[in-house]
């Protein structure tokens, strides 16, 4: 074989460059495919992105359920096993969210409670509106690091509150301060607790009626 048919035969076996078509494949094929393959994924992609978007708020609630973070309260369905010498204030704290007519008051504005005492305190609230409205509470402690030494028994937050028009209600607290927070070097100087509700209005089952017609001129 001479120089010459050699060099023709490497030539000849040169692969395609890539992105292009071998001889005798569709080439408008073969790009459709490309394009569904990357449609595919970036599908995938968005919808990963859009259930992480919502599986991050039960997350974070729970995170900070579980570890008192950002001066979340506990949920406690028993008193603990026993009470400290050593006592602490709790302030109790009342707001209402923009557009909600309530009126919204702890009957104690502070009580002196021991580690590991289960107490009791009230709020009142006041529907002032001429129509039924339900709202629900949000809740938080400061100093925020001992969230989770705070933890109530029964308290009105855990449900939605519905009061017809007019409606006065008294809703009870019932709590306790876990004597851990004593060995806790952030809660160890703690000597003051506020309890801080704020009341967000969740719906109308009953909206405001709406103005009667008035009478058409010159019907008889």
């Amino acid at each position: 074989m001479t120089d010459q048919d050699a060099t023709k035969t490497e030539i000849t076996n040169v692969p395609p460059a890539v992105g292009t078509a071998e001889p005798g494949t569709d080439a408008p094929a073969l790009l459709g495919r490309r394009d569904k393959i990357v449609a595919i994924g970036c599908g995938l992609f968005v919808a990963a992105m859009v259930g992480a978007a919502y599986a991050a708020v039960p997350l974070y609630d729970w995170f900070c359920r579980a570890t008192g973070f950002n001066g979340t309260t506990q949920v406690a369905t028993v008193a603990p096993a026993g009470e400290l010498g050593r006592t602490v204030t709790v302030r109790f704290d009342a707001n209402v969210g923009p557009g909600l007519p309530w009126a919204f008051k702890p009957e104690q504005n502070t009580i002196e409670v021991r580690l590991g005492e289960v107490a009791t305190v009230h709020y009142r609230v006041v529907n002032r509106a001429a129509r039924p409205i339900t709202a629900s509470a949000a809740y938080n402690v400061t100093p925020l690091a001992v969230g989770g030494y705070f933890n109530k028994i029964n308290c009105f937050c855990f449900t939605e509150q519905s009061l017809k028009a007019g409606e006065t209600r008294e809703m009870a607290v019932v709590f306790y301060v876990d004597p851990a927070m004593a060995k806790d070097i952030d809660g160890a100087d703690v000597n003051t607790i506020t309890l801080s509700y704020t009341f967000y209005q969740q719906r109308d089952s009953a909206p405001p009626p709406a103005a009667a017609p008035s009478a058409q001129r010159g019907q008889t």
